[in-house]
């Protein structure tokens, strides 16, 4: 999508879909709106008093100016909600549900304003809401049909080329465009994200994702280092190694370097886990629903779509991406209950269930990435049922050994519309994954899940300040949020990216 800016007047502008966004409430119509509800006889203020359009959140109605009215040959009403409750996440979805009503009318161009900024300069900025509509537009254009034949000329998908935002004074404008340009790449990354997410796992398997990690770094200019099977051993990755034992398919350590610090300043890193399919190995998981671990991995697709973002945006930070991927099957050689396993940082491991193998790889990269002497470092895992169970699908769990960089990552995670909730470290939870027969087992049972596996995990981290987000309730879904489709929601990407804006700023 080419989102631009252009300074016009709403009410001349030659358009196929002009959009507007309309707040819950009876209060009289301001600005572009009273001057777009004047041109067409008061349709707007109508609609209103009937109660026929009420402005609640997610809302819209498509309206036909008679022939010379407008310069658009269609006006667009979008809900915004009651007006006190305005934040970037509501302009987000709004935008998206502009988007997805233009593909529904076949409509490729689509154009904007925004004057709800003006109306409320108190809630949100003018770049803060720019950059939230450019994220809303480019995430509601999303569609996977990748996987899909061609479809017939008439059934075909339209897709919305063109997204104009209009502004007619010139240092306004400016900044939205600025804006919108973060917006823009930061879901672009997203979008990658959920591509990466929604393919198969006999698509996306470990090699693809280190060769799309390559792709990536050809075109945006990071480094890119890829560990195969030999390299792996020689550094000692056993944890990684032993996932990948009942599978075919050989693992791979991606690595991805951003260098827009200055030299010698420690890096951010980003970890992600990227298990390309997950059949809980020899503590195989039920069949109903086994289709959906090609999802455990899209926290290693939101590490790479994040990287792709803060390349693109030129971020003056240095940031590490790194993804160990693997899949979890079941064979004569895979990692059998009971089994005692080796690990990059030396600590042996009990491995009392094979299904709690996301901790296991990422507890190898924990431990290598130490060689980096990184900042701060996020990992992002699908790891735990018991997550969903606590959090449902509207938020991550967040939980590590800084209570300053968690509060960063909620901080973060609400302005970019993906929320975090810390959940207790407390020493006692540690005790759990006390093991008889070696230096700690790999699955403390169901009481506090989520808890001991993010403790599994401390085990590994170095000295530095590190926090863990379990996704795996909001990296995948429905689809119920107007800017997402069902499957991998690309969560969390714009975490990520938002996190690594404000430290670099």
């Amino acid at each position: 999508m080419n989102i631009t800016i252009e300074r016009a007047d709403c009410t001349e502008f030659e358009t196929p879909l002009l959009a507007v966004k309309i707040f819950e409430g009876d209060d009289p119509l301001v600005g572009p709106l009273a001057k777009l509800d004047e041109r067409i006889g008061g349709q707007i203020s109508d609609l209103r008093r009937r109660g026929d359009f009420r402005g609640k959140e997610d809302e819209s109605l498509v309206l036909y100016p008679a022939s010379g009215a407008l310069g658009a040959e269609r006006l667009l009403l979008v809900g915004l909600g009651k007006r006190e409750e305005l934040d970037p996440e509501r302009l987000r979805r709004a935008a998206g549900t502009a988007v997805k009503e233009a593909v529904r009318l076949r409509v490729r161009r689509l154009s904007t304003i925004m004057h709800h900024a003006e109306l409320i300069d108190e809630r949100i900025t003018l770049p803060d809401a720019a950059r939230a509509v450019a994220e809303g537009a480019v995430l509601g254009s999303y569609a996977f049909t990748e996987m899909k034949s061609p479809a017939e000329p008439d059934e075909e998908r339209v897709e919305v080329t063109d997204f104009v935002i209009l502004e007619k004074v010139e240092e306004k404008a400016g900044r939205i465009e600025e804006a919108a340009h973060v917006g823009g790449a930061v879901a672009r990354g997203e979008n990658l994200a959920r591509t990466l997410g929604n393919l198969p796992g006999n698509v996306a398997t470990p090699t693809y994702l280190a060769e799309s990690a390559q792709r990536i770094a050809r075109e945006h200019g990071l480094v890119c280092t890829v560990l195969g099977r030999e390299e792996l051993k020689r550094e000692g990755l056993e944890a990684l190694l032993a996932v990948s034992r009942g599978s075919d398919q050989e693992p791979r350590l991606i690595i991805l370097e951003h260098r827009g610090g200055a030299e010698g300043e420690k890096p951010l890193v980003l970890l992600g886990k990227g298990l390309t399919f997950d059949s809980g190995g020899i503590s195989i998981k039920p069949s109903a629903g086994m289709e959906e671990m090609k999802f455990d991995m899209c926290g290693g697709a939101a590490t790479l779509g994040a990287m792709q973002s803060i390349a693109e945006l030129g971020v003056k930070a240095n940031v590490i991406g790194i993804v160990p991927s693997s899949e979890n099957l079941i064979s004569g050689s895979a990692v059998k209950p009971g089994d005692i396993i080796g690990s990059h940082l030396g600590k042996t491991i009990e491995v009392v269930n094979t299904d709690a193998e996301g901790r296991l790889i990422l507890a190898d990269a924990l431990s290598y990435l130490r060689r980096f002497e990184p900042a701060a470092v996020v990992d992002a895992a699908t790891l735990t049922g018991a997550c969903v169970i606590a959090l449902g699908n509207h938020a991550s769990a967040v939980m590590g050994n800084d209570d300053s960089l968690i509060e960063e990552l909620r901080e973060a995670g609400q302005r970019a519309g993906e929320r975090v909730w810390p959940l207790p470290m407390l020493p006692e939870y540690k005790e759990q994954l006390r093991s008889d027969y070696a230096d700690i087992k790999n699955s403390a049972g169901r009481p506090a899940g989520a808890i001991t596996a993010g403790w599994f995990l401390r085990e590994f981290v170095g000295d530095f300040p590190w926090a863990h987000l379990d996704i795996a309730g909001t990296a995948y879904g429905d689809g119920k949020l107007s800017y997402q489709v069902k499957g991998a929601t690309g969560v969390p990407t714009r975490l990520f990216v938002e996190w690594v804006l404000a430290r670099s700023s």
